[in-house]
């Protein structure tokens, strides 16, 4: 059973006020033994200003917009001031990195500050990224640049208005001073925040130590955090396993739907939340292409587009394993537990992407064709290069009117023709009414996505002339991507030839 006493921490110890009144801030994974994590000496920034800060995410949050534009308050996102609610700590973890296990990995760039507990009782860590070195930096400077800090703030806000489940981006400073990659650029900060920063790679690192004790306290702060309704069941551990495998079948499902690639899906970056986290050389397709990769680390497509359910269900039978002296004291027993509970991810996955695929081609009741009839359609678009985003959206006008539009991004006819045909009759068997299927569709289909040229521009721009113009009419864009935005066609334009990115970089 989870350790009662260690579950208290989280739920009564009093989190300390912060200067605005409304934040109220702890730091409950600091109060777990000192092997879980390094405390944390900042790095002071030379010269730090604010680039970005989301208000929006701020007052979600409860905390004092104005006071974090403040000047101390700049110093505290550019991690050169502890705030009075702040313990800086690195967490330790460790991961496999495209299949190869590393014992020791952890925050070699992250510091995290406390977590604040926003109005409606829900507790969210705030990290620093990009801060400075840390115990675990492994002989790197711990110092991000303004690139690629901006493209994990634009992904991941733009996740989080489609409605996937994500880390988001507080704060974007600019240190004022220069990180040396393969050439000199701009030094920033990030802050994000999350629900927690616990990964399968935490688990993962006490394992590799045979550390059970560290196990117990870990998975029952996990329990009392993310997953309170587990203490209560007859095996909290498994009911923990499986709860995390739900939602990471959900997760990338959802990823699919939308044609986002991850990049770099190791198990240090697979949360046990079940959010989207650490937004590297991740992209969205443009061209349908299941085989699709994007990243430049990436050269066996481990984590092609495809691919990614079945890694994720890698990753999760590698946390399975670190389960095991918790679900059963004879390990056969553990095993079998483990593998029945793995055994429910395939078709959480499949019932989750034939619900998605469904809504994004306006059917609201089932029929056992139904997968058949989206596959054909995302077939033809393999087949053709059509691109995946532009397709869905104008799919979505055409349910209720007619199919010129649509004919015209395939450039052989006859096959999608015939395709609308057998849609057609299938809508004729829907129930859904004209008015609610075109607010379905609409729904599930967004007209703008993260386009990996435009992104490029925005950083380019930030990153070699300092002007954050585009970023910023990047972001307003996808804050609302299922909206049409008149004047703003240019960014639901796929790229042209020569705009096409084929490979997006980590930047670490």
């Amino acid at each position: 059973m989870p350790n009662a006493p260690h579950d208290a921490l989280i739920s009564t110890l009093p989190p300390r006020a912060g200067a605005g009144g409304r934040a109220r801030f702890d730091n409950s994974y600091a109060r777990l033994p000192e092997r879980f994590y390094a405390t944390r000496e900042l790095t002071p920034a030379p010269s730090p200003t604010l680039v970005k800060l989301n208000r929006a995410l701020a007052e979600q949050l409860g905390l004092d917009a104005d006071e974090l534009a403040s000047p101390e308050g700049i110093e505290v996102l550019a991690g050169s001031r502890v705030a009075a609610w702040s313990t800086p700590i690195a967490q330790a973890y460790a991961g496999h990195q495209f299949g190869s296990f590393n014992p020791q990995l952890g925050d070699g760039r992250a510091v995290l500050l406390a977590e604040a507990i926003a109005p409606d009782g829900s507790r969210f860590d705030i990290q620093l990224k990009g801060s400075g070195p840390t115990k675990f930096s492994r002989g790197g400077d711990g110092r991000a640049a303004i690139g690629p800090v901006l493209r994990e703030y634009i992904i991941s806000e733009a996740m989080a208005a489609l409605g996937i489940p994500t880390t988001r981006s507080l704060a974007v400073i600019h240190t004022g001073d220069v990180v040396y990659r393969e050439t000199i650029l701009p030094g920033a900060v990030l802050t994000r925040i999350a629900s927690s920063h616990i990964r399968v790679g935490t688990f993962q690192f006490f394992a590799a130590r045979g550390d059970a004790e560290a196990l117990r306290l870990l998975a029952d702060h996990v329990i009392a955090r993310h997953y309170p309704g587990c203490a209560n069941a007859a095996e909290p551990y498994r009911a923990l396993l499986g709860q995390v495998i739900a939602r990471q079948a959900d997760l990338v499902a959802r990823w699919l739907l939308v044609g986002f690639i991850h990049g770099v899906m190791n198990t240090d970056n697979c949360s046990i939340a079940g959010e989207t986290i650490d937004y590297g050389p991740c992209a969205f397709m443009d061209e349908y292409d299941p085989a699709k990769v994007f990243s430049s680390i990436d050269q066996m497509g481990r984590y092609a587009y495809a691919n990614q359910p079945r890694l994720a269900a890698w990753n999760l039978a590698r946390f399975a394993e670190t389960l095991l002296p918790l679900l059963a004291d004879d390990e056969d027993a553990a095993v079998a537990v483990a593998e029945s509970e793995l055994a429910a991810f395939k078709p959480s996955f499949d019932d989750a992407y034939l619900t998605g695929l469904r809504r994004k081609i306006g059917l609201a009741s089932d029929e056992a064709d139904d997968k058949k009839l989206a596959d054909d359609f995302l077939t033809l678009m393999a087949q053709q290069g059509t691109d995946f985003t532009l397709a869905f959206r104008t799919l979505t006008h055409a349910a209720n009117s007619d199919d010129t539009a649509l004919h015209a991004l395939f450039a052989e006819g006859a096959a999608i023709k015939t395709w609308c045909q057998n849609w057609r009759q299938r809508l004729e068997r829907d129930a859904a009414d004209p008015q609610s299927r075109a607010a379905i569709m609409r729904l599930a289909n967004p007209a703008y996505i993260p386009r990996n040229h435009l992104v490029e521009e925005a950083l380019a721009a930030a990153s070699h002339k300092d002007d954050f113009n585009l970023f910023e009419e990047l972001v307003a864009v996808l804050a609302n991507p299922f909206d049409e935005q008149p004047g703003r066609e240019r960014y639901a334009a796929p790229p042209l030839p020569e705009q096409r990115v084929q490979r997006t970089f980590c930047g670490t």
